[in-house]
């Protein structure tokens, strides 16, 4: 089964978009965050930002990635939803680590972190009525 069909066999609440949008918004949301992680990452590598900095960044990489898989190929309900609030936690974390040195790669984040906002309560909704 893929990801869409497993989507649409949970009971889901009303408010819950369809499975057709998440393609076009993940599309948007990482392609800001390849630009924005990227520059932070080379702004380590060249030394003009401390290295701490970019911990919240892979942590989030690692969670985010991590999710599909979690989601829908183990069909983990419950270890989703703690993946999903790991990439909401350093999103923010990884706000405020670079703020001080580059406002801009903040801000860009500000649609990462509405959307995984609206994710995070779609997946604890979710994990509710599912299990």
């Amino acid at each position: 089964m893929n990801e869409t069909q497993t989507y649409m066999n949970w009971i889901q609440p009303d408010w819950a978009p369809p499975a057709w949008l998440f393609g076009p918004v993940w599309s948007v949301l990482y392609t800001i965050i390849a630009i924005s992680f990227g520059y932070v990452f080379l702004q380590v590598l060249r030394g003009h930002v401390p290295r701490k900095v970019a911990v919240p960044f892979i942590i989030n990489l690692v969670a985010n990635f991590s999710f599909t898989y979690v989601q829908f190929g183990l069909q983990n309900l419950y270890l989703a939803a703690v993946v999903i609030g790991v990439v909401l936690v350093t999103i923010i974390w990884s706000m405020k680590a670079i703020c001080p040195y580059f406002k801009w790669v903040a801000y860009a984040q500000i649609p990462y972190l509405i959307w995984v906002s609206f994710a995070t309560v779609l997946q604890f909704t979710i994990t509710f009525l599912n299990t």
